[in-house]
């Protein structure tokens, strides 16, 4: 006998479908393929967060007693592949903007289902890839696959590992190529560009760097094989190669990248902030061209990881003030997203909660990254754990804190129920909180010359190395809640409702879960993205 909750769920929506699990396989409805990204992105989270939760704990004492020397190169090595490749890139593109693209812009589907349904099979390929490399021995290269180490030096699965990035990439092209067009052609009438949604700014700049800078890493990777398989003079200097062009190449990509993980998390941000201060965002044109901007001038900036590697002092000039130049943008999300606070009525959800840590963490990593924009100070922090620590203050301060925001905000319209809010609230406080136990003292570690890489160091920093691997602890209690009671929503939860937050937007002008061509008649779009004093007036 099903609950009278139960029965007020819509019955065409595409989870109460009365398939199997190969209709979920053969899928080409852009909300499946959402959540099939979702299930399968969130199995490498654990994997990759496991690997960091065995580094933590080799770093509680000095000496290096846990594990050995070539075992932490490989831990070190496979989170990062496995968090930046199969994690950080693909996950607010593959999941929400898979999920919310179409409906956002008031289309029936993607441009191209099949090929978005392709993109997902070659992202599970290439995440097999490399979860082969993992259990059959792993790969001690480092994620950035430095040459000549990976190409000689290494007798680990490096071509495995490699092999697997470059499929996976393949699918990043995919997707990407598939919003372009979807966002160009198939926007409802009345969707002017200046109408869209903030995060569809950002999933558009996002896809314009997977398009044009995915193919890169490709190459090099590939030119990585032919150099370990053929012997050929590429990158290695005893063949006649240059390790310095290896460096270029990957960077040129792999700087872009860093906005390929944190502008979806931006474009979430603009949203909670809407949302949730009822109010349009303050300067809309500045913060929508920001997006486009990032993702352009991240393009030359790449230099920045080479101010130790060899390159002229007049290159490094020219790439410290380009790395300045790119905060700009940046700095004008924040400052509008506050001049929009300033102005709004808060409300203190907990999507909105993770709004907040977003910006606080963001602004701090940004600002750290301005020091490692600077020639004298690279030099002396280069390779340490204050590297380590702006890493992650921007990938998972930035990133991490988007994607949960974003989980929360759009959970009720994915499955059509609401999640139990002080549970949701203690988790995102416990994230801030343990995130900065965690990633802190690393700031301290290398300012005071802690290499990063090491597993064994001097005993004075043992102190803040116990701070971290403790707020490590806390992390991952923070980040184990949200899977336990989303989980349980979905049994347990009441009934969201089509607008349970009361957002404007095309996509809350539907059912939660929505139906299968997500509206039953073509939406014409009338006034901006973010009309909330209109609706408040209304309501008043």
């Amino acid at each position: 006998m099903e609950s009278p909750e139960a029965l007020a769920l819509p019955k065409t929506h595409y989870l109460n479908a009365d398939y199997g699990i190969k209709s979920w396989l053969l899928t080409t409805d852009h909300k499946r393929i959402a959540i099939l990204y979702l299930i399968s992105i969130t199995v490498f989270f654990g994997i990759g967060a496991l690997f960091a939760g065995v580094i933590r704990l080799e770093l509680l004492t000095p000496p290096g007693d846990l594990v050995s020397d070539d075992t932490y190169n490989k831990l070190f090595t496979m989170h990062g592949i496995v968090m930046i490749f199969l994690f950080l890139i693909p996950s607010i593109p593959a999941v929400f903007g898979n999920f919310l693209v179409p409906m956002m812009i008031g289309a029936r589907d993607l441009a191209f289902p099949k090929i978005n349904l392709l993109s997902w099979y070659v992202y599970v390929l290439g995440g097999a890839f490399t979860l082969w490399a993992i259990a059959t021995g792993g790969v001690d290269t480092g994620w950035t696959f430095y040459t000549p180490f990976s190409t000689v030096a290494s007798n680990t699965n490096v071509l495995t590992a490699a092999i697997g990035v470059f499929i996976a990439g393949f699918s990043s092209i995919l997707t990407g190529l598939n919003f372009i067009v979807t966002i160009h052609r198939m926007r409802a009438p009345g969707m002017t560009w200046m109408r869209m949604p903030l995060f569809l700014w950002s999933i558009y700049a996002t896809a314009l760097i997977n398009v044009l800078g995915t193919p890169v890493l490709a190459i090099t990777l590939v030119l990585v094989a032919v150099e370990r398989a053929f012997h050929l003079g590429i990158f290695n200097p005893a063949y006649g190669g240059d390790p310095l062009l290896f460096q270029h190449l990957f960077w040129f990509y792999s700087h872009p990248a860093v906005y390929i993980m944190i502008l979806p998390s931006m474009g979430v941000v603009s949203e909670l902030v809407a949302a949730f201060t009822r109010h349009s965002v303050f300067g809309y044109k500045m913060v929508a061209f920001s997006s486009l901007a990032i993702a352009v001038l991240g393009f030359f900036v790449w230099g920045h990881h080479m101010f130790v590697a060899g390159i002229s002092m007049y290159s490094a000039m020219i790439f410290s003030v380009l790395s300045f130049l790119v905060a700009i943008p940046s700095a004008i999300k924040v400052f509008n997203w506050t001049a929009t606070l300033y102005k709004g009525s808060i409300s203190l959800t907990a999507p909105m909660l993770y709004a907040f840590g977003f910006i606080g963490l963001f602004t701090i990593g940004g600002l750290t990254g301005l020091f490692l924009a600077t020639l004298g100070i690279d030099v002396h922090v280069h390779d340490t754990y204050f590297v380590v620590a702006h890493f992650h203050y921007i990938m998972v301060g930035g990133a991490l804190m988007g994607y949960l925001g974003a989980i929360h905000y759009w959970w009720p319209k994915i499955t059509g129920r609401l999640y139990p809010e002080i549970w949701a609230k203690l988790a995102a406080l416990t994230v801030f909180l343990g995130f900065n136990l965690t990633f802190f003292p690393q700031f301290i570690l290398g300012y005071l010359g802690m290499p990063r890489r090491y597993h064994a160091y001097p005993p004075e920093f043992q102190a803040l190395n116990v701070l971290s691997t403790a707020g490590a602890s806390v992390l991952g209690i923070g980040y184990l809640m949200p899977l336990v009671y989303l989980l349980l929503s979905l049994k347990y939860g009441r009934v969201a409702g089509p607008n349970p937050w009361g957002a404007t937007g095309l996509e809350w002008q539907t059912t939660s879960p929505p139906p299968t061509f997500n509206f039953d008649e073509t939406p014409i779009v009338t006034g901006p993205a973010y009309d909330y004093e209109k609706q408040e007036a209304q309501l008043g």
